[in-house]
């Protein structure tokens, strides 16, 4: 047998330890589902709104400013993107495993021995006087072997953890855009409330006036009159509360977007904001790929099962290669002289932990139960999500009946204000009934906004839970 060959098949071996994992993957769960999400109108229909691009979601012109804006401005988002390229610089470090250590070194040295040592009494006799000079430069190798699959390891675990950043980046953005687009629609309902405690405020002196005339006049009291002071401090109450609740929420909106607190433009109104006709969920089992969190999840995974083969591995020897080479004389004339000065060591040793044997399984241990932990997180990652489409669902659909009767107790209160103040004017009623029916049609017509918001909100509740936003 040849030595080439040896060397041949030895290399061969080395690869084939190198390619070989001495740790099993878990493969990722396949998650208990449902054929159709909780309160799904269309059965078996598997397009989804979250595969629309957040601009197609949301027509309004104001609202797409400010979630550019967040997008390109967020601080958050940022991070995330620094974040990105710490990972990817990481990942990159990670390929370089299969490569050796090489280091340059050049050194000087001068000693002086005692003059009854060994070399203090050699020392005049070699180089003519009693300090011993040494120069060296040379290039040093340290390779350990990539047997076990130790570095391959490593580098899945370095290439998930710079997917996670990126699936990290689609859910911060996912959150980023639902968020700025709630925050929008409130200040919208905030704006319709405002208008409506106005309106009410009018209206309440419009009824006090009367009243304090019918005082004047002898036809009722003076509780007549204070009831209807209070009615109107009611809306009156509400004015500055709604103004404060929209500073608060265009403060909000503008640090979302990277700027500093100030007022918002906006030109559209609550009402005018459609409603989608139709939300389509797709099914289930989409999450599990669309959505960044459940991704990441996933990732997580692999990152656990790189860590159990890590710590396996460092259960096994290594075998570490080392060569050294370079120039090397005691005279500084003599260093460069070729091939006198030249010198060479190669060595290589096997370290197989003994002492450390105890700590090393343990830690392989701990990778095993995180690994197990992470299986665990993922199946109540995906499960947390069908529950986030399922709700999400529900409240589209009793916001839709909810609206139904807070509309038609609206309409049927705006007729018994207008038929009350008539009688009222005529005598044919009592203060105290259009003082009534004019707080309930306050509180009716706030409802009534806010159940408009909220099918708004659930609508951008849906999109965000499906995994759409960050396209």
């Amino acid at each position: 047998m040849t030595s080439s060959f040896i060397r041949t098949a030895s290399l061969a071996l080395l690869l084939g330890l190198g390619a070989c994992k001495v740790s099993k993957d878990t493969a990722t769960p396949q998650p208990e589902l449902p054929a159709e999400f909780r309160n799904t109108a269309a059965q078996g229909d598997t397009t989804s709104v979250a595969n629309l691009p957040w601009k197609s979601f949301f027509g309004d012109a104001t609202l797409q400013q400010l979630i550019d804006s967040a997008i390109a401005h967020n601080y958050d988002m940022q991070v995330a993107l620094k974040n990105i390229e710490s990972a990817q610089l990481i990942l990159g470090q990670s390929k370089l495993g299969y490569w050796p250590d090489v280091n340059f070194n050049a050194t000087y040295s001068r000693t002086r021995p005692a003059d009854n040592s060994l070399n203090g009494q050699f020392a005049p006799a070699i180089v003519g006087h009693k300090y011993i000079e040494d120069y060296n430069a040379n290039l040093g190798l340290s390779w350990e072997l990539p047997i076990w699959g130790k570095i391959r390891s490593q580098q899945d675990k370095a290439l998930a953890g710079y997917l996670q950043t990126q699936e990290a980046r689609k859910a911060l953005q996912t959150n980023l855009v639902a968020g700025v687009a709630e925050g929008y629609y409130n200040l919208l309902m905030l704006d319709e409330q405002l208008a409506i405690a106005k309106k009410n405020l009018a209206l309440n002196d419009s009824t006090l006036q009367i009243i304090r005339l019918q005082f004047t006049a002898g036809d009722v009291t003076a509780l007549g009159v204070q009831q209807a002071e209070a009615q109107r401090l009611v809306a009156a109450e509400l004015v500055p509360q709604i103004e404060q609740s929209i500073i608060i929420q265009e403060n909000a909106l503008n640090i979302l977007t990277g700027k500093l607190p100030a007022s918002i433009a906006r030109t559209a109104q609550l009402e005018q904001v459609p409603l989608k006709d139709t939300l389509s969920a797709g099914v289930p089992a989409q999450l599990v790929s669309r959505r960044p969190d459940v991704k990441s999840s996933e990732l997580a995974l692999n990152i656990a099962n790189a860590n159990v083969g890590i710590t396996k591995a460092s259960l096994y020897p290594s075998l570490t290669i080392t060569a050294q080479g370079g120039l090397n004389s005691f005279k500084s004339s003599n260093w460069f002289n070729i091939p006198g000065s030249l010198f060479g060591i190669v060595g290589g040793g096997i370290t197989q932990p003994l002492f450390q044997r105890k700590q090393l399984r343990t830690q392989y241990e701990l990778a095993k139960v995180d690994r197990e932990k992470t299986v665990i997180q993922f199946r109540q990652t995906v499960l947390t999500a069908v529950g986030e489409v399922s709700n999400a669902l529900g409240t589209i659909e009793k916001l839709k009946e909810q609206k139904v009767v807070v509309a038609t107790r609206v309409n049927t209160l705006q007729q018994a204000i207008t038929n009350a103040n008539s009688l009222f004017r005529n005598g044919l009623a009592t203060y105290l009934e259009v003082i009534t029916a004019q707080g309930n049609v306050l509180q009716s017509e706030l409802e009534l906004a806010s159940i408009k918001k909220g099918q708004l909100s659930a609508e951008v509740e849906l999109y965000r839970s499906l995994g759409g936003g960050w396209n």
